[in-house]
């Protein structure tokens, strides 16, 4: 390990900084839809399957990477292989477009703990979030004007994560995350703990739990499960390789990843009960069934899930608990994002954290600003789209085929072997060089051909050219760029 690279102060701070990378607002509101959609409790089943033929494998070998070659992920590639140096910055750009939009997300939910307080969003949830508060204009092409409360709610996300990564490694971030991973449990279990007991929940989690087996024929539900694993843990664009580089040398690889893995299932697991536990109460209220009330995403969180707060008792109480559980897994997984950037930033230009925090910050901050114009909801949708399909799963396929196939994968599991308390045998080795890599690839050609057939989401073409395929080519071009502007030392790159 160099002499200025910061680690952890504890296992127990690595694997809450970790958890709480992997639990995002995806946790939230995609997991629980997923398995409504794909056949109830029967789709835990190919879930499991995922979780420990992709989900594990894929975080051994990205905490592997972390720990042997210590460093960001540019500069572990460049110490593997100098051509390779465009990998890992590919996969920085790729996290920095996530943060410029996610942080927005953030902003939204910091605005929603306060109409919490209030019930400022009314009856009409719908027409509050879309028209009230964001202004939406009709195309991402037309970003309006500025939403001054947006932009200012971002200014306060960006002012939370620069704080925090300021700190370093055992003052800020893992600090942080032993504060964020317990209250954002007790949060959940606050909420959960309460619904369980009110009418109809118990009906809303028999439509998330109640098993069709028949779905397990259909391939597109084991699809789905491997693409909820691989996008969950955040591997392919450079978070737990970073995070991973700041283990002490005698760190079990193996047991870290798994209990990663586990906790954030479980979590998600919670969160679907706490959400289709909400859902159920709301269509008892309505006298409605619950798949007239279900949704996803965006539209669940804050159109959905604010109708479902009026029904509840004490509704400002409840509603200020769950948006405030949104906004800690939102920035819990925020810094981790930033990490991987400010790190590689750190390495290549060989300067302070607190020089390149900063300048990271300010040109995150100054990107961001279109996510707060009256078009930025819709402009948001167009590059979440593109760049998960795209950027994060392509990252991810180069990566895995990268280690796997040319450069020498069984010195990297004797490596971990010799560290953890319990050995992986060659079946990890089979996994990420055939079936990892042969189901990534295919949800790729579906991606592909799917955006390819019609423009994602109804847009016009020139919205999806601007904000979808040119920010999926450009990543790939300033990553191959950066490589570039200014060569590793030798010495700083050598084991």
């Amino acid at each position: 390990m160099t002499s200025n690279q910061e680690t952890w102060g504890s296992r127990a701070g690595f694997i809450l900084a970790a958890v709480g990378s992997c639990i995002g607002l995806g946790n939230i509101w995609r997991f629980p839809y997923m398995v409504y959609e794909n056949g109830g409790g029967a789709f835990l089943i190919p879930y499991f399957v995922a979780m420990l033929t992709a989900g594990i494998p894929l975080l051994i070998l990205e905490f592997a990477i972390g720990h042997k070659f210590e460093g960001s992920a540019p500069r572990i590639f460049a110490s593997i292989s100098r051509r390779w140096e465009w990998l890992g910055w590919w996969q920085v750009m790729v996290a920095f477009v996530i943060s410029l939009y996610y942080v927005a997300v953030i902003g939204w939910a910091i605005s929603y703990v306060w109409f919490a307080m209030t019930q400022a969003w009314g009856t009409d949830t719908g027409t509050f979030f879309m028209n009230t508060f964001l202004n939406v204009t009709d195309s991402p092409l037309n970003f309006g004007g500025m939403n001054w409360p947006v932009f200012g709610t971002i200014v306060l996300a960006w002012g939370a994560c620069w704080g925090i990564l300021f700190g370093g490694v055992q003052t800020g971030i893992e600090r942080a995350n032993k504060i964020f991973m317990p209250l954002l449990i007790i949060l959940v279990l606050i909420i959960m703990g309460r619904v369980l007991f009110l009418p109809g929940a118990m009906e809303g989690l028999n439509w998330l739990f109640k098993p069709d087996f028949a779905a397990l024929t259909k391939g597109s539900v084991w699809i789905a499960a491997y693409g909820q694993i691989f996008y969950t843990l955040g591997v392919g664009f450079a978070i737990m390789v970073t995070y991973a580089s700041y283990l002490p040398k005698d760190s079990d690889v193996n047991n870290n990843a798994v209990m990663t893995v586990f906790i954030d299932g479980g979590f998600a697991i919670l969160a679907g009960i706490m959400i289709f536990g909400v859902l159920g109460y709301m269509a008892a209220a309505k006298g409605v069934a619950v798949n007239e009330v279900v949704s996803s995403g965006v539209g669940l969180c804050f159109v959905t899930i604010p109708q479902a707060i009026n029904f509840l008792p004490m509704p400002k109480v409840f509603g200020t608990l769950f948006f405030t559980a949104i906004v800690v897994a939102g920035i819990s997984s925020q810094i981790s994002i930033c990490e991987a950037c400010v790190a590689a930033i750190r390495d290549k230009f060989d300067i302070s954290r607190k020089t390149a925090v900063t300048a990271y910050c300010l040109a995150g901050f100054a990107g961001s600003a279109i996510f707060a114009c009256d078009g930025g909801l819709l402009v948001l949708d167009v590059v979440d789209h593109f760049i998960n399909n795209f950027g994060v799963l392509m990252t991810g396929l180069v990566e895995i085929t990268a280690m796997a196939w040319l450069f020498n994968i069984e010195d990297l599991r004797k490596h971990i072997n010799a560290v953890s308390d319990f050995a992986i045998g060659r079946w990890w080795v089979f996994s990420l060089k055939f079936v990892t890599p042969l189901l990534l690839g295919y949800m790729a050609i579906q991606n592909l051909v799917g955006d390819i057939a019609k423009p994602y989401g109804g847009y016009p073409t020139a919205a999806v050219t601007v904000f979808g395929w040119s920010v999926v080519a450009g990543v790939v071009l300033l990553g191959w760029l950066i490589q570039t502007v200014k060569a590793y030392d030798p010495a700083r790159i050598s084991k």
